[in-house]
């Protein structure tokens, strides 16, 4: 809550009150429960697949390609020690030179949004810039999940 909210419920007497400085989009990537009149619309945080595949920069390209074969991923998400994303690394990069570092052949600056922003906000958003995955991260840069737009029926996957 604002620092004026909790300052108004400490003067009513309320002890235990917290105020949660990170924001809404924040509260959202928590998981946390929302309320009042938009609380059933589903946001990108509640749609993203939590278990995409991931690397480290100093991971050579080979092994991860194979990690992503067996789990069937086309995109793994580069992360640091503390899951903040620095970029994403494609399947058929990795083919053709798997003894490459990932941080030589990664993408820096993957598209991201943050967790609060409305699903229904994302079709057109995909189909005007020609994507077909978009990472979900917290305010840091800290992965949430993957979005992925799934192609039309009877479309090649």
């Amino acid at each position: 809550m604002s620092a004026r909210a909790g300052a108004r419920l400490a003067s009513l007497g309320f002890t235990n009150v917290y105020r949660y400085q990170a924001g809404k989009a924040d509260w959202f990537a928590a998981g946390l429960p929302r309320e009042g009149k938009e609380a059933h619309i589903p946001r990108v945080a509640d749609v993203a697949m939590r278990d995409v595949a991931t690397c480290r920069l100093d991971e050579r390209g080979g092994d991860v390609r194979d990690r992503m074969r067996a789990d069937e991923w086309e995109v793994a998400v580069v992360l640091d020690t503390e899951r903040v994303v620095l970029g994403v690394v494609n399947a058929e990069v990795l083919s053709v030179d798997p003894a490459a570092l990932i941080e030589q052949v990664m993408q820096p600056g993957p598209v991201t949004f943050r967790p609060n922003l409305r699903t229904g906000e994302m079709p057109e958003y995909f189909k005007k810039q020609g994507i077909r995955h978009a990472l979900v991260t917290t305010s840091d840069g800290v992965l949430i999940g993957l979005l992925r737009m799934r192609p039309p029926e009877g479309a090649p996957d």
